[in-house]
């Protein structure tokens, strides 16, 4: 299936990938698959989202609210307010001055310089059937490729994953992107 991917497209499922690892989480969900959608600026989706007021930066803090911590982090957050710190406060205002994850942890590497944990990262049910909705999306509109445009439009019919959770909680309207993104798409 991938090889009908376009450029965008397949850049999409590298930066999904990427999100993933920055988030540190162990499996790719449409929320990854739609952050690196966004990560693209001048790709159709984005451009589609951002009329809509939905960008990279919001939808990564969204994404980043939604999904559950690590019981480590957990304990650690608590560990600190126990002493009068809010570890959320200082997150958002170094990430409102540097950039979405500037408290991440840099990645280790081997004596080789390999980085640890610089695997591939699986695909959750939901992302494959995204991925595999974009494709019947392509089939339906006759285009004999799949576009980044058809990867949104996989996460809208998927509907029940994190990043269709992210968009509504943006408030787009599913119907409306569909629309636009089938007109774009020609």
């Amino acid at each position: 299936m991938f090889e009908r991917f376009h450029r965008e497209a397949r850049q999409a499922v590298i930066l999904a990938q990427e999100n993933a690892r920055k988030l540190r989480h162990d499996i790719i969900g449409t929320e990854h698959i739609l952050l690196g959608l966004l990560a693209q600026p001048e790709s159709l989706s984005a451009r589609v989202l951002g009329r809509h007021g939905l960008d990279h930066d919001g939808a990564y803090r969204s994404v980043v609210r939604l999904t559950p911590q690590k019981p480590g982090d957990a304990l650690d957050a608590e560990a600190l307010e126990s002493i009068g710190i809010d570890l959320s406060a200082i997150r958002e205002k170094v990430e409102a001055a540097f950039g979405p994850g500037a408290l991440d942890r840099k990645p280790r590497t081997d004596r080789r310089g390999r980085l640890f944990g610089d695997f591939h990262i699986p695909f959750s049910p939901r992302a494959k059937k995204t991925l595999e909705l974009a494709l019947r999306e392509a089939v339906s509109l006759k285009h004999n490729y799949i576009g980044d445009g058809h990867i949104l439009l996989g996460i809208l019919r998927e509907g029940q994953g994190l990043g269709s959770r992210v968009l509504a909680d943006a408030k787009l309207d599913a119907a409306t992107l569909r629309r636009e993104i089938v007109t774009e798409l020609g």
